[in-house]
């Protein structure tokens, strides 16, 4: 191998390790908040749906409890980021039924709700959320 070519290949993989070594430390300096809206996301556009009930408000954080496979979670989501986009009466959703999505293989990674999709869905009296999709029975 000549000179040149040797020099090219040398290059090519500094370019490489620096572009990798790049990646690496825009994704350690990605804030919390900006890692949670990340998966809020994720779990949206890859998860699967799935039925909870809810069980505790406190402040922005809406506690649940699902089902799946027959292993029981019960989990949290704090909204606090996205409080703005949601209209409804919190305290109505004790006790009721709400969608959420979840990751197949990872069944304890689950939202209620995110900017782009919302599982809340009719109050306790009976009054549609207004996050409640349209399709709704």
């Amino acid at each position: 191998m000549n000179a040149p070519v040797q020099v090219a290949l040398l290059l090519a993989s500094a370019a490489g390790l620096l572009g990798l070594g790049a990646k690496i430390l825009s994704r350690f300096r990605r804030t919390p908040e900006e890692r949670e809206r990340r998966r809020r996301l994720a779990v949206n556009l890859r998860g699967r749906l799935g039925d909870a009930t809810v069980t505790d408000i406190d402040g922005d954080t809406i506690y649940y409890s699902y089902t799946v496979s027959g292993v029981s979670y019960t989990t949290s989501q704090d909204i606090s980021q996205i409080r703005d986009l949601i209209h409804a009466d919190l305290q109505r959703l004790i006790g009721g039924p709400v969608s959420i999505k979840y990751f197949p293989r990872i069944p304890a990674n689950s939202i209620v709700v995110c900017e782009e999709w919302s599982g809340l869905r009719r109050t306790r009296d009976g009054a549609r959320s207004p996050e409640a999709s349209d399709n709704e029975a």
